[in-house]
């Protein structure tokens, strides 16, 4: 596995029109915001997408989120800061993010769907499938995170 972390390609330059189409998608998505930040931040922890994290991290603290509660997003089914209508929306985060080994259980269905009204439930499955197409690709093109390179305190 390769530990070189520049950029492969410019999506933007090189394929502006499908960028611009994949944001258009996403604009469309009718969903709570914070919900879809903390799925969006689950999704890209999930996948390893060093560039969303930084993105939806720094998008949920601008939204109001805490600083405890994403903190603990990595280990949410533990932890006690989350109700049970984001359990349902994390769970099938996990799912449908992990689908070549979990195929979305009847299970994580049936949470979401009990918290979720079929419209809604629907916005949150193509929140889930966005996120994943982003992480994809900002992985494939070693998008970097924006906040690299950026000067850190000792306290951050």
């Amino acid at each position: 596995m390769s530990t070189h972390t520049h950029p492969r390609i410019d999506l933007i330059h090189h394929a502006g029109r499908l960028y611009g189409a994949l944001a258009r998608v996403e604009q469309t998505i009718d969903l709570d915001p914070g919900l879809r930040l903390l799925v969006k931040l689950r999704g890209s922890q999930v996948n390893g997408c060093a560039h969303c994290i930084d993105m939806h991290w720094t998008d949920a603290r601008a939204h109001g989120e805490s600083e405890l509660r994403l903190a603990q997003l990595a280990a949410w089914a533990e932890s006690p800061y989350f109700d049970e209508r984001e359990r349902a929306a994390l769970t099938l985060t996990d799912a449908v993010t992990n689908v070549a080994q979990t195929h979305v259980p009847d299970e994580a269905w049936a949470a979401a769907e009990a918290q979720f009204e079929p419209d809604e439930l629907a916005n949150l499955l193509f929140t889930i499938a966005t996120i994943n197409a982003w992480n994809r690709i900002a992985i494939a093109a070693r998008a970097q995170p924006a906040s690299f390179g950026a000067e850190l305190s000792p306290a951050s």
